[in-house]
């Protein structure tokens, strides 16, 4: 009967391994993490000489769920957990070896929690509008500039969309997309796929073809203030417009951002609407918003004025707010309530949402 039951559990787990598949956000050849196709995690890592081991969610909760999670040694030194069910989405985690935090070595790392991260991308069912698929794809190009407001180099990440380089008479809408807190300019294209969202946006016939500048939005001007408005307008803006086949006008230019950067669109965009026709504002901090600041003609001066948050976000609230606000002064608006917390598959819904809406 002790054969029979090691037996069907050797069995068992070899099924269950080979239901497993590798996140696509592993290093090349890495099989852990691996997902479950009820969405359980399987992380494992060899630390033969370490006393404890545990798999920390970013921030300590996610949608990974409320960590540490402990991890079990085999006699060869390696460590393994197995969590879950966890909700679609890209998390943020890290490891703790005998209390000390590190990166996974199977894992690729993502700029988040303002430092080098590992990250999970846990594949969603119900959607692929952020998956690459057999359609034209657009390029992202690191573009490097000088910054009087700052008195250093600067670099933004800049999305083309496909075609650009085929009609070299063709000029684009630009919008200008910001990051959260914590992370960079890397930030829409590696964790958010901004690139393929409007590659599939754009090739579907949804999407007006435009360009995206992602900078990163923190910014000190020489008496060390922080300056990233100053730097948008005086800087970005410009060298975009030199180096890139834009339309240079504020009926062609647009400003969103998630989280911190939601922040930064409506406070930037509000006081420079001269430069800007559309505002996005996705998950953005609104807890002392003042609908009575917003310019009086604020509806004949903006296209669009969108407003995102996941229904679960500690910012819900005043997002609800906000809104309500808006409306009680007939300022025209849109406002959306997504699936999910303050995390990339909101702000993945979000641009997917708003982009379609923008230069038409």
């Amino acid at each position: 009967m002790r054969i029979f039951r090691a037996l069907a559990a050797t069995i068992f787990l070899a099924l269950a391994a080979q239901a497993q598949t590798p996140a696509t956000s592993n290093v090349r050849g890495a099989a852990y993490p691996a997902i479950d196709p009820d969405r359980r995690v399987t992380f494992q890592v060899k630390a033969p000489t370490a006393q404890t081991v545990q798999v920390m969610p970013g921030g300590g909760a996610n949608g990974l769920g409320k960590g540490p999670f402990d991890m079990t040694r085999s006699p060869e030194g390696i460590w393994s957990a197995t969590i879950g069910p966890v909700q679609p989405g890209f998390y943020y985690y890290w490891l703790l070896i005998d209390g000390v935090p590190a990166n996974d070595p199977s894992s690729k790392t993502y700029f988040g929690w303002a430092k080098e991260s590992s990250g999970i991308d846990i594949p969603d069912p119900a959607l692929d509008f952020y998956e690459p698929k057999s359609v034209p794809h657009g390029n992202v190009q690191i573009h490097w500039y000088h910054s009087k407001v700052t008195g250093k180099l600067r670099r933004a990440l800049v999305y083309t969309p496909p075609n650009y380089q085929v009609n070299p008479r063709a000029r684009y809408p630009v919008l200008y997309l910001q990051h959260g807190s914590g992370e960079s300019e890397r930030g829409w294209t590696e964790q958010g796929r901004a690139n393929f969202i409007l590659d599939n946006l754009i090739a579907s016939g949804k999407a007006t073809p435009m360009i995206i500048v992602m900078e990163q939005g923190y910014a000190a001007n020489a008496g060390g203030k922080e300056s990233f408005g100053d730097l948008l307008i005086q800087d970005t803006i410009p060298e975009i417009d030199r180096a890139f086949r834009t339309r240079a006008h504020r009926e062609h230019r647009a400003l969103a951002g998630l989280s911190m950067g939601g922040g930064q669109a409506l406070t930037i965009g509000m006081a420079n609407l001269d430069k800007f026709s559309a505002l996005g504002i996705f998950s953005g901090a609104a807890r002392n918003f003042d609908v009575a600041t917003l310019p009086a003609d604020l509806n004949k001066r903006l296209k669009l004025f969108w407003i995102g948050c996941g229904a679960e976000d500690r910012l819900i609230e005043s997002a609800r707010k906000m809104h309500a606000s808006l409306e009680q002064a007939k300022i025209t608006h849109e406002f959306h309530e997504a699936p999910g917390l303050h995390d990339w598959q909101v702000w993945r819904r979000h641009l997917h949402e708003f982009a379609p809406l923008l230069f038409r």
